[in-house]
């Protein structure tokens, strides 16, 4: 079947659905079930909600994206054992048709895939263990730091960089994947934000996938894209009880396995290549993440600024200045996603412009980022002149 628009739609809607209607149905019971279990988050001065709230909505987005691969691994198992499988609705027998020829390809990735999953499950873990005892920061960072290695150096996935300099895509890729675990563990300091941002982040770099024919087929990169569109479900599911005010939060458990998937996305993703003269379109998945990385290095820089550790929570985040500059929580969040999406819409157009169009697109992210921070400097100085 050729890959047109309705065919892609199709792809997209059963992509997120699945996952979408597992996580919405188990994060409510999560809801139910955290308070009994001792995941709750309780009101401090560093914290912005006034209430206990649950924690463990990550278990929710975990088994939205692990439950929908384990059914359509058992899928291809039967169809694999049965090729003359027919069907006698339109429907699903278009459907068929256009999955019969990826089978073989789904199965060579399926090693790739669970492995992939089994990593996250263990970030995951760590995370929940995080939200019931409180580890500490060296802990957490032990097993961020030995997760990315096994993606680097015993699964030998790298960011491409066109460069050949030993060691620079095995320690770059290192730094970034534990980079984005904690960008969104860092984001997650307001109702929806860390959801939101992630769900927005997925479904655009999704897009770029399928929209962007990969170099070396012509066609749309279907596996990491429908990746991404399953996770975009199940964040999406967990989204409508994390939305404001929320009644449960993802915790440490949630944000860990979102920026673990989508950096290990962002390396196996192909984006640009030399055959088509693209390399530039690599720094998509910078521009779609510009605005959590912004907030990454904002915080640590402040931190380390006021002579304090880079891992003592606090509320000097990028959502949390907002509201210091007069923005109602809600529409801090909001602005945080125009901005993302902002951004992310400059990825959009990496793959199909040449080189002096990447640094156009790239100049428009760099103003927006430069924007934001002038805002913000403005602000700091009419609250210090009032202070005065």
């Amino acid at each position: 079947m050729v890959w047109s628009p309705s065919v892609a739609l199709a792809f997209v809607v059963a992509a997120i659905l699945p996952g979408l209607i597992i996580s919405l149905i188990t994060t409510s019971l999560v809801r139910r079930w955290a308070p009994r279990l001792g995941l709750v988050d309780l009101p401090n001065e560093r914290k912005v909600h006034v209430t206990p709230t649950p924690l463990g909505g990550g278990i929710g987005i975990w088994t939205g994206l692990v439950v929908p691969f384990a059914i359509a691994q058992l899928i291809v198992w039967y169809a694999t054992q049965h090729p003359d499988l027919t069907f006698s609705t339109p429907i699903l027998q278009k459907a068929w048709d256009f999955a019969q020829p990826h089978l073989a390809g789904y199965q060579a990735k399926a090693m790739s895939l669970w492995t992939l999953i089994t990593l996250a499950t263990v970030l995951a873990v760590v995370g929940l263990l995080d939200d019931l005892t409180g580890l500490g920061w060296k802990i957490r960072l032990a097993v961020q730091f030995a997760v990315a290695s096994i993606v680097v150096w015993f699964l030998d996935w790298k960011l491409s960089f066109f460069l050949d300099i030993p060691l620079l895509p095995d320690i770059v890729t290192l730094f970034w994947i534990v980079a984005l675990i904690n960008s969104f563990n860092m984001l997650d300091n307001m109702d929806g934000l860390s959801a939101g941002i992630a769900g927005i982040g997925s479904f655009m770099l999704a897009s770029v996938l399928l929209l962007a024919p990969d170099p070396a087929t012509a066609g749309p990169q279907l596996f990491v894209g429908g990746f991404l569109l399953v996770l975009t479900g199940s964040i999406l599911g967990f989204l409508y009880h994390n939305r404001p005010p929320a009644k449960i939060f993802m915790g440490d458990a949630g944000s860990y396995l979102i920026g673990f998937c989508m950096a290990v996305m962002t390396i196996l993703a192909t984006f640009g290549s030399y055959k088509d003269n693209r390399q530039h379109a690599i720094l998509a998945p910078l521009c779609i993440l510009a605005v959590p990385l912004y907030d990454l290095i904002t915080v640590l820089y402040i931190r380390l600024r006021e002579g304090r550790s880079p891992f003592q929570a606090d509320k000097c985040h990028f959502s949390h200045r907002l509201v210091e500059m007069g923005f109602s929580k809600t529409s801090a969040v909001l602005v945080i996603y125009l901005l993302t999406m902002t951004c992310g819409l400059g990825a959009m157009l990496l793959h199909q412009v040449d080189r002096v169009g990447a640094v156009l697109v790239l100049m428009l992210v760099f103003c927006v980022l430069c924007l934001i921070a002038l805002i913000e400097r403005a602000a700091r100085r009419k609250e210090r002149n009032r202070a005065e």
